[in-house]
């Protein structure tokens, strides 16, 4: 039986830091910043806009993570899909670019699944593969030239568009929150991943198909990675093979700084929408700031740090 703290609904307490951490970096940005906008609704707004991909990603790497894996691809799947999606929509209507897509993103999934579950390779290796094998892809796939989107629909929906006056990158965030909130918490298979991340051996006896489960994270963390290279082509009016490239340590950070624990057993949706939505409202008000580059990574890798050690500290048996 695991040993882990209780609290409502089973949640590690450590999973609480994120939101101390979070009003605490929003209150003090409110302060020092009040002068330059930081508190204003088109700065918020902003910032929840900006998040959104790191958004959808994080929840797909809170399965796979809860599950006691990792998918270190996901900010080359980022740049495929988008790419594959670009090309498409210049000779086809911009759903069927959505399905390929969406259909490159799944395909890497079982990929990346089908190495881990049934050829019994570590993720950590695999997926470290497929990054490097897919940032090479995607430089191939257009020679490094940017391919521009400009399906007024698909990035109305994708990027700069609004349904009853509430932008679509934030419609977008909270029904991926939503759903995967959901299916996390109210479905077998959000249970069969906590307890095949908790304990591997208890959760083949129990009768839950580990193999299976674990093709089915991968698979769904490459396609929340394809559906955030949707949304950065739909934001910004093109692909490029650099989209993702720096998501995946964000994506990580936003994840388990938010309380899902690196090792598997433990996680929460909502946990790492806080903690994505911090990891922008950082980098916002560090640039608001005037810090240099050279300062803003210096401060936001102090604040990290000290989230994730907290966060991951295990309690004393």
């Amino acid at each position: 039986m695991s040993s882990k703290p209780l609290s409502l609904k089973g949640l590690d307490p450590a999973q609480y830091v994120v939101y101390v951490g979070f009003l605490l970096i929003f209150a003090a940005f409110a302060v020092v910043l009040r002068d330059d906008g930081f508190l204003t609704a088109n700065n918020l707004v902003n910032i929840v806009q900006q998040t959104a991909p790191i958004t959808i990603m994080a929840i797909g790497m809170v399965f796979v993570l809860t599950s006691g894996e990792i998918d270190l691809s996901i900010g080359s799947v980022v740049a495929v899909a988008a790419l594959v999606a670009a090309v498409v929509m210049r000779t086809m209507p911009w759903p069927v670019g959505v399905a390929a897509g969406l259909g490159a993103g799944a395909l890497i999934g079982l990929v990346n699944g089908a190495l881990v579950a049934y050829v019994r390779l570590p993720s950590f290796l695999v997926t470290l593969a497929s990054m490097g094998l897919l940032a090479g892809v995607g430089r191939w796939l257009t020679n490094l030239q940017s391919v521009p989107v400009t399906n007024d629909v698909y990035t109305a929906i994708f990027g700069a568009g609004a349904l009853f006056g509430i932008p679509s990158l934030i419609l977008w965030t909270v029904i991926g929150v939503a759903v995967g909130h959901f299916v996390y918490r109210e479905t077998p298979f959000g249970a069969h991943v906590l307890a095949t991340g908790d304990n591997p051996r208890a959760a083949r006896a129990a009768g839950i198909n580990v193999d299976r489960l674990r093709l089915g994270v991968l698979v769904l963390s490459s396609m929340t990675a394809a559906l955030a290279g949707l949304l950065y082509a739909g934001r910004l009016h093109g692909a490029r093979y650099t989209l993702g490239e720096t998501d995946l340590l964000t994506v990580i950070a936003a994840v388990i700084g938010g309380g899902t624990r690196l090792n598997g057993g433990t996680g929460t949706v909502v946990g790492a929408l806080i903690g994505s939505l911090m990891m922008g409202m950082l980098n916002n008000g560090l640039i608001l700031m005037g810090l240099s580059v050279a300062e803003q990574m210096m401060v936001r890798g102090l604040i990290i740090l000290a989230a994730v050690a907290l966060t991951l500290r295990e309690a004393r048996r």
